[in-house]
């Protein structure tokens, strides 16, 4: 729902005195410097209390369809905190949140939230927005397009945002309604750009760098924080990292590793991407004592949803506690060929459906924890008979035959919510003849992204497998797979192969083989993520490996 506020309620503003006067000059949006001074109280004509509530209220969504707030001339988007601090002096306090930084200016009684220098966020916290209460915002301007609650220590607040129009969002918060104060009184107002408005601000600000960085998922070398590891986060921007069992020998080691990484990436606005293979049965990384979780061949026999959602459940606890974000799990592929020699038992069955339903749930476990969740491998490893580690498998079936079978868990796990997608290295000659599916933009874009309507991040399977490397350069293949709709390289192994991949990515941006807007639209996908899930680079704790143990032995008990 979308509220505009037009020249019907402008203009009669503009004519009458009303509380929270715009100041003059307020209108020439040529100016940065905000204005302070408080409103002339004494030239206001006298309105009844209703009249005059109404009227505020309508000042202010009027000025928040600008970006402003009332008496000031900042605008979310433009003002530049340089120009705040100008004219204000040096903020007292700062707190860092998922979307930025947060600055305070309490003599002022505006508080800004920032990316890049930019304010997005524009608080006003005055003594006089408490004339106006809960139950007369929703009179006037109807139900709220979203309604959140905030809680702490010291706060039970509710949030009324309003969508006032495609650029800007109004916030009015309030304490929470109770049986003793049932209609309390608004607390501040919050004027910020909306979710698709900052985005495209943010990526407006990034470099080429900084962007093609985000689009590749790197792998690292030893179990510490080598020369070339720093390189890739400082000078090469890489937006997340893999880490593979000869990474990690202890669970000790591998959380120290993670947070030095991360504490590396903390010069950057945005926080890493951390992953590992972590599928249960032959596929698990993770080091120490750990209880073994069983293969997805043992839980398909079992064939109970509700078994399946509790080993993502602990699939995901476990990831997070080593300090990852992000799970390559689970294997949504339908193990149909019994020669196959990559999947077995990591597949769930040989029926799409069993697949389908178990996988589903495993995402959803996984989920649940806030950590992201990667189907693979699309579309559909399970029929072939040679090892992409090795070779480029065949697949002799057209799309038809795919969706019969393979595609179907594909399908339906993108309709339930899958955050992330990953393409394997197959070649299917009845869709594309010339090229795997992990650089064709037929199956890429042709049947994800269209067929499947599928906006979620794509990620390759690791660009160094022999499937690749025995007929690309890596280079070449990375410059492929973007123009193919792919939104993250995968480059697991050797960092020349991961810097390769960069240059290869840039020098065809700068020639015009790929165009800056498709890169622009792979990193939105993937700040989209990152913010979805609210990733930071916090500093993870020691591992309980006890407390793990427990919680898995729990499960497999059942």
């Amino acid at each position: 729902m979308i509220k505009k506020v037009g020249l019907a309620v402008v203009i009669p503003l503009l004519i009458i005195g009303v509380y929270f006067l715009p100041q003059q000059g307020e209108h020439e949006s040529s100016s940065d410097a905000p204005s302070d001074s408080a409103p002339e109280n004494s030239q206001q004509t006298e309105k009844p209390d209703g009249e005059r509530t109404q009227a505020t209220i309508n000042n202010i969504f009027s000025r928040a369809a600008n970006g402003k707030i009332p008496n000031h001339s900042f605008t979310a988007g433009k003002t530049k905190i340089k120009s705040v601090t100008k004219k204000w002096g040096n903020y007292q306090e700062t707190v860092q949140t998922n979307n930025g930084q947060y600055v305070q200016f309490p003599d002022n009684n505006v508080h800004f939230g920032i990316q890049h220098g930019t304010v997005f966020d524009i608080r006003l916290l005055d003594s006089r927005l408490s004339n106006i209460h809960y139950k007369k915002i929703k009179e006037l301007k109807g139900e709220p397009d979203e309604t959140h609650v905030y809680t702490d220590k010291t706060h039970d607040q509710i949030i009324l945002v309003y969508d006032v129009n495609d650029d800007y969002r109004l916030k009015w918060v309030v304490p929470k309604p109770t049986d003793a104060r049932p209609n309390p009184a608004v607390d501040h107002i919050s004027v910020v750009m909306s979710p698709a408005y900052q985005l495209e601000k943010q990526v407006n600000t990034m470099t080429l760098d900084e962007k093609i960085g985000q689009m590749i998922f790197a792998g690292v070398s030893g179990t510490t924080v080598t020369e070339q590891t720093k390189k890739l986060i400082k000078e090469y921007k890489v937006g997340g990292f893999i880490l593979y069992a000869n990474n990690m020998k202890s669970p000790g080691q591998t959380v120290d590793f993670v947070n030095n990484i991360k504490q590396i990436n903390k010069q950057h606005a945005l926080p890493l991407l951390l992953g590992v293979d972590q599928e249960g049965g032959p596929v698990s990384r993770l080091p120490g004592e750990l209880t073994g979780i069983p293969p997805n061949s043992k839980i398909g026999a079992r064939n109970n949803p509700e078994y399946a959602r509790e080993i993502g459940t602990l699939l995901g606890k476990m990831v997070k506690e080593y300090g990852f974000n992000l799970n390559f799990a689970p294997v949504m592929d339908v193990n149909s060929n019994p020669d196959n020699p990559v999947i077995g038992n990591r597949a769930f069955s040989s029926n799409p459906e069993t697949v389908s339903r178990l996988g589903i749930q495993t995402m959803k476990g996984i989920q649940s924890q806030n950590v992201i969740s990667v189907i693979k491998h699309f579309p559909g490893h399970g029929d072939t008979s040679v090892d992409s580690h090795l070779q480029l498998p065949t697949v002799n079936k057209d799309k038809a035959g795919l969706n019969k079978l393979e595609l179907i868990p594909f399908k339906n796990a993108i309709q339930h919510g899958a955050d992330v997608v990953m393409v394997a290295h197959i070649l299917l000659p009845k869709i594309d003849k010339e090229y795997p599916s992990s650089m064709s933009k037929p199956v890429i874009t042709g049947m994800l992204r269209k067929d499947f309507q599928y906006d979620g991040v794509i990620i390759s399977d690791d660009m160094t497998m022999q499937a690749i490397t025995n007929n690309y350069e890596i280079g070449q293949a990375a410059v492929k797979s973007v123009k193919a709709g792919t939104d993250i390289i995968m480059v697991a192994h050797d960092y020349d192969k991961v810097t390769t991949a960069v240059q290869g990515l840039t020098k065809a941006v700068h020639s015009g083989e790929i165009s800056e807007e498709r890169i622009d639209r792979s990193v939105k996908r993937i700040i989209r993520l990152k913010e979805k899930y609210h990733l930071s680079d916090a500093k993870t704790n020691p591992v309980n490996v006890q407390r793990l143990n427990n919680s898995i032995q729990n499960v497999l008990k059942e």
